[in-house]
């Protein structure tokens, strides 16, 4: 599948390192226990590129939304599974992540938020961003992502698409 090498290869790495880095939770109720973690699945099957497990997590009007730079080809709302996947593609094909590390994250209800940092190469013009930072904002319904709303450092990113 098609779709799926281009994640893997693109996300995997980097996105991977979630798993291993992402800030564990203190006490929470049941309800926020389940967001976080389903939260942290999906972040999981992204790095793994594993489409059928991101898939299941992701409800069928899930709305992705990055903020930033509207020059950049993956900024803005994309609406519903098959869309994602296609953003995705654009996403994975303009920017090379080589850091993925989460510092914070906690949920409160259906609400989780992850903090950290990262650090890629645009494909555009092959320069490195630099290390900058990241919000994620994200909301669970029923065991399954309903809004993933990232949130980075678009002017650094921009400034190395650009080549500026």
């Amino acid at each position: 599948m098609q779709r799926r090498t281009l994640l893997k290869t693109t996300l995997g790495t980097a996105l991977a390192i979630i798993i291993g880095t992402h800030a564990g939770a203190q006490t929470m109720d049941e309800t926020s226990q389940a967001s976080f973690d389903t939260v942290m699945a999906f972040m999981g099957a992204i790095g793994g590129g594993d489409t059928e497990k991101m898939s299941s997590l992701m409800a069928d009007d899930m709305v992705w939304h990055n903020e930033g730079d509207s020059t950049l080809t993956w900024i803005g709302e994309t609406k519903g599974k098959e869309a994602i996947f296609e953003f995705l593609g654009v996403f994975g094909s303009n920017l090379q992540t080589t850091k993925w590390e989460n510092t914070d994250a906690f949920a409160s209800g259906d609400t989780v938020a992850v903090f950290g940092i990262m650090n890629g190469v645009t494909t555009a013009s092959g320069q490195e961003i630099g290390e900058f930072t990241f919000a994620l904002r994200a909301k669970v319904r029923d065991g399954q992502v309903v809004l993933w709303h990232w949130f980075e450092d678009s002017f650094a990113v921009s400034q190395a698409y650009h080549g500026r």
